[in-house]
């Protein structure tokens, strides 16, 4: 924590001194103040990043008809949405699986017509509010969970404790609007949790 306050202070000093670039060092100062909190190596956070961009260019030029959602957390991939059939549910996780990188995916796809506007935004007031109660000092760090949420249903990934997964788990299905929580967690002993 002393690290992310010493990381806010550099980044404010600078910002001051350099009045005409205050938006690229805070926001600059942030992403690495991010990027050092998490628990992912940088190789895996940027190799996340990469795999994101690719597989969900790859669906979308494959797919053009689906919803699909890509998250990869420390090279393992969420696939949550919806497809027209069995059959594009299946070549969307064979196209991120052709990507490189990939270690493992987990496919929560559904077959159904595109979620309408409004339920996209209540997931995303969903997953908001789960991460707000995250940093209500839960016992973990928020930064080592990432929440996604799809028709009510809250994903959890993560490297994380046992303990700190179950905390986690806690939170999501304790928050309003939530349907179901699933954990797809990577866990870590104690001792590199810290």
């Amino acid at each position: 924590m002393m690290k992310l306050w010493k990381s806010l202070v550099v980044a404010g000093v600078c910002a001051a001194t350099l009045s005409g670039c205050v938006g690229l060092v805070a926001g600059g100062a942030v992403g690495a103040t991010l990027v050092a909190t998490d628990r992912r190596t940088s190789g895996a956070y940027a190799d996340d990043r990469v795999i994101e961009t690719r597989s969900a260019a790859k669906i979308a030029e494959r797919l053009p008809s689906a919803h699909v959602n890509v998250t990869s957390f420390n090279r393992a991939v969420l696939l949550t949405g919806e497809v027209p059939s069995a059959e594009a549910r299946a070549q969307a996780e064979q196209l991120v699986r052709g990507q490189p990188g990939v270690q493992k995916t987990w496919n929560y796809l559904v077959v159904a017509p595109a979620s309408p506007l409004s339920a996209r935004s209540s997931d995303t007031w969903i997953t908001s509010k789960v991460r707000a109660r995250m940093l209500d000092g839960q016992g973990f760090s928020p930064n080592a969970v990432k929440v996604v949420t799809e028709r009510g249903v809250v994903y959890l990934l993560g490297l994380v404790t046992p303990a700190e997964g179950d905390a986690a788990a806690r939170v999501a299905s304790e928050t309003a609007g939530v349907a179901q929580v699933i954990t797809v967690f990577e866990p870590i002993s104690e001792i590199r949790a810290q």
